[in-house]
């Protein structure tokens, strides 16, 4: 979710934020990523500058830097070469954080985050969508894009606007007032080889963001099914995810309707809200903890008052440590011969099965895209390797069979060499087991295939 604010507009941008103040840049090559990076770049430390290619489009590419002059401030540009630059003056520490957000299709934000891809406006991202590990997007309705040129009549006056330097910039002064006079001013310095004002883009008009449509605290609580204090809460401590409000009249904070239902739902998709829905409602446990701390607990009642040998134990003079450490050792090993009722071994073989099976079909078609030669073994990754080291050390005979089928199945299934399998095997569990050395060589020496001549 973009939460950052800019402080200034640079003077060679050609999408101007509004409200923001006009800073010369003419010390910052902005049309030279590789130098924007070369000025934040020294070996004393203290600035830094980065530059990266938008592999996306050709010719596209971010870039900031730590402003020589104050190193407070940074300057972040994004290069389009179809819809011009964006040149901005932000806090350096929030410089990096600018540069991630315009990894992907987002030219410019507006509004408390609603942003444009050079076609369409989209509004702030907050519903996850897991399947494609990206935000969900989410098109304004009857979007009207507001340029340069539709802002600059007749009243807008070149002479009220003022240029400043970034020496002497006060990031805490108040916002300008007769913006357009500063965009005016803009207009009339920023040089040439910019866009044509037609098409600098300045703000996003949508019904949506009607002034009369615009929602404040209690009724974006009412749509989040809270309460307003737990939101202002919230805000407080930035917590929960709060959209930024795409205005602030008077400290009064206002919503667009669609973002509030956006960050609605996606409190409902949380993890966090399904996990709710199986609450048992038993010490904040879910239902399959509540079951298996019900079934322990009847196991542990019944071993404790039903046994009278133990029973008897309950008496002062029978209340010795030895006596509750040889209990407390019983009701553990009862535990531990049963683990299946916790996770049945039976299931977590077929499933670890199937894992290494995907980790050596990835591993094949990875190995086949780059490498001339016969693989030695894939790469397994670690939670893979640590469930199949669990059933070892808990379950060595179901392991014992598991390693048979896993290196069996990628023999028939995919003509893997069943040397490559047990060295995949073999090499995954010598980084991650947490047994000992010693003892997991002399279990591989048994569970694995004797090596082909």
């Amino acid at each position: 979710m973009h939460r950052l604010q800019p402080v200034a507009n640079g003077l060679r941008t050609d999408h101007p934020v509004p409200g923001l103040p006009f800073v010369d840049d003419a010390h910052i090559p902005v049309d030279d990523p590789a130098a924007i990076e070369a000025i934040g770049r020294h070996e004393e430390g203290g600035t830094w500058g980065r530059w990266d290619r938008i592999s996306s489009t050709k010719g596209s590419w971010i870039a900031f830097t730590t402003d020589p002059v104050r190193q407070d401030l940074a300057w972040v540009v994004r290069n389009h070469p179809e819809h011009g630059r964006t040149v901005l003056l932000v806090p350096d520490n929030e410089a990096s954080s600018w540069h991630s957000s315009w990894w992907g299709p987002q030219l410019l934000f507006r509004q408390g985050g609603y942003w444009w891809d050079g076609t369409t406006w989209y509004r702030p991202d907050q519903v996850w969508d897991a399947p494609s590990e990206h935000f969900d997007r989410r098109p304004v309705k009857a979007a009207v894009t507001l340029t340069a040129a539709d802002l600059l009549d007749d009243n807008a006056h070149p002479n009220g606007g003022r240029l400043l330097k970034v020496a002497n910039f006060d990031i805490e002064a108040p916002p300008p007032d007769l913006w357009n006079d500063h965009l005016a001013l803009w207009a009339s310095r920023r040089g040439s080889g910019g866009l044509p004002l037609e098409r600098c883009v300045v703000r996003l008009s949508a019904p949506e963001l009607a002034a009369d449509q615009l929602i404040g605290v209690p009724e974006m609580a009412k749509i989040g099914g809270i309460a307003a204090s737990t939101l202002r809460a919230y805000i407080a401590r930035d917590q929960r995810d709060v959209p930024s409000p795409q205005v602030t009249i008077n400290g009064r904070s206002l919503w667009a309707r669609p973002v509030a239902d956006d960050w609605a739902e996606e409190r409902d998709r949380s993890p966090e809200s399904a996990a709710a829905k199986l609450n048992s409602g038993d010490s904040d446990l879910s239902i399959g903890l509540s079951e298996l701390r019900q079934r322990l607990a009847r196991r542990f009642l019944s071993a404790l008052w039903e046994r009278p040998d133990w029973r008897k134990r309950w008496a002062l003079r029978f209340r010795t440590e030895s006596a509750v450490h040889e209990i407390a050792d019983d009701l553990a090993l009862g535990v531990a011969t049963d683990t299946d009722s916790i996770i049945n071994q039976h299931d977590l073989a077929a499933t670890v099965r199937h894992a290494f099976l995907d980790e050596f079909a990835y591993g094949k078609e990875l190995d086949e895209a780059t490498s001339d030669t016969e693989p030695v073994f894939y790469g397994i990754t670690t939670p893979v390797v640590n469930m199949l080291d669990w059933l070892i050390r808990h379950h060595p005979r179901t392991a014992h069979h598991l390693i048979g089928e896993i290196i069996g199945d990628a023999e028939r299934r995919m003509d893997t060499p069943r040397d490559v399998s047990a060295q995949s095997i073999r090499t995954a569990l010598g980084l991650d087991s947490k047994l000992p050395r010693q003892t997991l060589l002399d279990f591989l020496e048994r569970a694995l295939p004797p090596a082909s001549n």
